[in-house]
This record gives C-alpha cells, structure tokens and sequence, in this order.
C-alpha cells in the first residue's frame, strides 16, 4: 500500500475510505517519521440535495496534513468555495514539514488568508457567486507536534488519556453569546441561530485566522468535522466514539450514521486520525465493537 495518500472533495456516499500511514518513504535522522491511521467521509445528509462539504487528507513521511471545509451561499457557491478553499490551502502547505520551524504558523496563516482573498474575488466578480464562503479547519500533524490553521465553525478535537478537548473555537454568533455568559453550550447548541457565522473564508477582502500549535503524543485521536456532525452528535458520544478501539474508519461512518438518524440536516464530514507507535503497522488488533449508541425511552 502507498504511503502517501490523497483524498480530497469526496461526496460519495458508502462506507470510509481508510487510509494507514504506517510505514517510512524516505529514512532521516533530521526530523521524526509519523505514523498514523487516518479515516475520512463526507455524506450528503438527509435533507440537504447537494454536498457543499470538501475535505483533504494526506501524509509524507514527517507530518499529515487534513482539512476539513463546509462551503455556504447555495449549493453550487458553497461547493466551489470549499474546494476552492481546500485546494488552495492544501497546495501551499503541501511542503510544509517542519511544524516547529519559525515560519510555520505564518506559511498557515499565509495560506488561509490567500484562500480567503481569492475566494472573496470571485465574489465580486461572478454575480452567481455572491455571498459564498467556506469554514476551513486544517490540522498538519506530525509525531510530536499539531500545528492548526482555523476560520469558522468547523471543529477540531483532541482525545488524550481519556478526555476530550476541543481545540478550535467557533467564529459564531452564538459562541460570542457563550463566551459573554448569555447562553450555556446546550442552549447554543439548539438555538434558531446557531448557524450564523462571524469569520469564515470569502466573507471580506481580510480576515484573521486563528493559528496554533501544541504536541502531540503517540495514542493520540484527533477528530476534525463539521457542524452537519458536531450539531447532530453530541459531545459525550463523539468522546465515547473517539475512546473506543475501533480503527478509524469504523469510528467515522459510526458518527455519520447517527448524524443522519439524529435528522441529518446538513452535510455531514468527518476525519478521524490516530497517532500510532511505530511498531503499530498492523492495527487489525485494534477492531472492538463500536459502543452502542443510548436509547430513550
């Protein structure tokens, strides 16, 4: 199997491709080689005609790079806004892997703001365009370090020695109403506006994208997704899912299929990644059962 792999913009629906990055392509003495298992789907939901969602996912030797991206302004804007998004980010930190280097959140930074400004163009330019935009959340990866690029309301989490952390904030409305003690996280999560954005890619000329970094450790699941997910599933599940044993790619269509069951309203995009010990080349010993979900009732 091919070390480097590449998925970028799926739509289809079916079960996850699965992706297993668990061998070298080169040997270096410079830089730690990364191991991970990766998983990645989007899925048109159940209400939605088309998907706006794009999603990126691939891995050299040193580092992965996965971008999650959920376009808006009608299904033919918001589908080329996140592509547009996605590739353009994608592209300009494909070389990118020294995550520790002095540049690194710059070149992150860079990239966003180049997607924005490009996708903001067209726009101005396309009158069928007007008003589209993409969230864009990029995760580069590497053994002992994540490196985060974010705009929006898509997400990223961390699950480490049994507890769940969300990395990213939201650029929302109601996470300004959170933040500001007005309304508790279950409140926003079901309030009429809890799709309306302050930040995302093409909504002005510049923004401000939110960059950071932190280590990261062998055992480590990071889980990068959509609102179409994250306000379907609630936290404690997706906690419960990402704790399991289960390879990745049964973790991710478990999620998507109780974000459809919960109503599936919108597109729906998941990327679930493992940091593996480098001995872990086969993970086949990692299958459990998927924990059931509650019943009510």
């Amino acid at each position: 199997m091919p070390l480097f792999s590449h998925l970028r913009s799926l739509r289809q629906e079916g079960s996850s491709p699965s992706i297993d990055f668990t061998q070298p392509l080169v040997h270096s003495h410079e830089q730690p080689l990364v191991h991970l298992a990766v998983a990645a789907r989007t899925d048109v939901g159940r209400i939605r005609k088309g998907n706006e969602d794009s999603l990126h996912a691939s891995a050299n030797a040193y580092r992965g790079l996965f971008i999650v991206a959920d376009g808006m302004g009608g299904h033919a804007a918001g589908e080329v806004a996140s592509e547009m998004a996605v590739e353009m980010v994608s592209h300009e930190l494909s070389d990118l892997n020294d995550l520790g280097g002095g540049d690194a959140h710059e070149r992150v930074s860079r990239a966003l703001r180049d997607a924005n400004r490009a996708v903001y163009e067209r726009t101005r330019t396309e009158r069928d365009k007007l008003g589209m935009g993409s969230t864009v959340s990029a995760l580069l990866l590497s053994e002992t370090r994540y490196l985060i690029g974010h705009v929006g309301d898509s997400r990223i989490y961390l699950v480490r020695n049994g507890e769940m952390r969300q990395l990213t904030k939201d650029h929302s409305l109601v996470q300004e109403q959170v933040d500001a003690g007005l309304l508790t996280p279950e409140q926003a999560r079901r309030h009429p506006q809890s799709n309306v954005i302050t930040r995302c890619i093409g909504m002005a000329d510049e923004i401000e994208p939110d960059v950071f970094d932190g280590e990261a450790q062998v055992g480590d699941a990071f889980l990068l997704a959509s609102d179409g997910l994250t306000g379907m599933v609630d936290d404690r599940r997706i906690q419960q899912l990402l704790l399991s044993r289960a390879k990745p790619e049964r973790i991710v269509d478990a999620l998507i299929q109780e974000a459809n069951v919960n109503g599936g309203n919108d597109n729906i995009t998941a990327v679930v990644v493992r940091v593996l010990e480098e001995e872990a080349t086969n993970t086949d010993r990692e299958v459990t059962p998927i924990p059931p979900a509650r019943t009510h009732g």
